[in-house]
């Protein structure tokens, strides 16, 4: 096709556009509304992956946490349950590793059942209470660890736990629902029926998956003695352990493995029965979850990408039908077949495109609003790919309306009323 016949095409496809602007624009509503889609659902599923592998890299990326099995993302196994538990002397036996520099045990008293762990224990004080408070047991090195901020007071010490001194470090929200505008520091508050004075208030803690109020915010710790006291009955440890560089990572796990092995008696031919993960177990827990997410809401826009796309192709069949005649009269006077499937696929491909334009500059905007109040971002691969997809759409609709319109018998077309 000569240049001056595909301008002259181009032309006559963008005059009948324009001279059906109504019947146009409710054609290409429905690719609209798929690309808003597409455009928003991805923004906001960049958004969380954003904010969240944020706050994980805030959590510590030269961090390991080694438990009897591993707790992100899989279920245990009847066998992993009947693992034996890890040890306060485990953790000692790691603090002179090559590349650690700190170690922490953990005991924990709450309902890992309830959403976000929920405590179950009551905390009083000042006439207030704390219901569902989770209770843990620390040892002295937790803070260095955790990389806890304290606001107020100090964290325990070593000779607080080695004299199992009857102290408490509140989580922020405890303290502040315990004290409302006092200073809580030397003051003493009672759980199961046990009095403790409370020596440091730490800030809000971190939490990975969720926004608002964080349910760790109402801990209480103790030192891991103090906590023996409280709950003798829970002896399930979680060793955690800060090494000096993230890229020392390999060879902190093996020293680790090799230590552990040999303190728990597993023998060569035997897998490990413990685990060890780090941060990039919460990552890879999110990207479970949201893989599945993210693929469900793609398939409710081409849904509505599909829906459109077959309004296109209804509307260019009626085209077709009303614009017999024409199309007889421009084979008569010599336009090919070839001519006519370029205009009407230029036809269908342009409605889409246009309706891909619209598409993402509404959406864009919408996802602008929504940055206020969800932690939406644009994905610039993402708005490429929608206009892209809203094109192929014109492509894939329109070629048999096209096909049939250039497969017309122009005598019969010229007897066309």
């Amino acid at each position: 096709m000569r240049l001056s016949d595909q301008k002259e095409t181009i032309k006559m496809a963008l005059d009948t556009l324009r001279a059906n602007k109504l019947r146009s624009g409710l054609t290409i509503l429905g690719i609209v509304i798929g690309v808003i889609t597409v455009i928003i659902m991805s923004s906001v599923i960049n958004g969380l992956n954003d904010n969240v592998n944020g706050m994980i890299s805030e959590l510590g990326t030269n961090t390991l946490m080694i438990f009897r099995f591993e707790v992100f993302g899989k279920r245990p196994t009847p066998a992993m349950l009947l693992r034996k538990q890890l040890t306060y002397e485990d953790a000692q036996s790691l603090m002179h590793l090559p590349h650690v520099a700190s170690v922490a045990a953990s005991l924990r008293y709450q309902n890992f059942d309830a959403f976000g762990g929920a405590g179950m224990s009551i905390l009083k004080a000042n006439g207030h209470k704390v219901e569902n408070a989770p209770l843990g047991g620390e040892s002295w090195t937790s803070r260095d660890v955790n990389d806890w901020h304290i606001v107020r007071g100090r964290f325990f010490n070593q000779m607080d736990e080695e004299r199992s001194a009857n102290v408490t470090v509140l989580a922020h929200d405890a303290a502040e629902t315990l004290f409302p505008g006092l200073d809580p520091i030397g003051q003493e508050i009672t759980v199961n029926g046990m009095t403790f004075t409370v020596i440091g208030q730490i800030d809000t803690l971190k939490q990975a998956f969720s926004s608002g109020k964080n349910p760790d915010d109402d801990f209480a710790f103790f030192p891991i003695t103090t906590f023996h006291k409280l709950h003798p009955e829970v002896l399930d440890y979680w060793l955690s352990l800060k090494y000096d560089d993230p890229m020392n990572r390999p060879a902190v796990e093996e020293e680790v493995r090799d230590v552990l092995r040999a303190r728990r008696k597993v023998k060569s031919d035997q897998d490990d029965n413990f685990a060890m993960f780090g941060s990039d177990a919460l990552t890879r827990l999110w990207t479970q979850l949201t893989g599945g997410l993210f693929i469900l809401m793609f398939a409710l826009s081409s849904v509505g990408l599909m829906v459109g796309g077959v309004g296109v192709m209804n509307i260019m069949l009626v085209s077709v039908t009303e614009r017999t005649r024409e199309i007889g009269i421009r084979k008569a006077i010599g336009a090919t077949k070839r001519t006519i499937l370029y205009q009407f696929t230029l036809e269908a491909m342009t409605l889409c495109a246009v309706g891909g334009l619209l598409g993402v500059t509404i959406g864009c905007f919408v996802v602008l609003g929504m940055h206020f109040f969800l932690p939406a971002l644009l994905s610039a691969t993402w708005v490429i790919a929608a206009f892209l997809i809203s094109c192929t759409i014109g492509l894939v609709f329109g070629i048999y309306p096209a096909w049939k319109a250039a497969n017309l018998n122009p005598i019969e077309a010229l007897r066309y009323e």
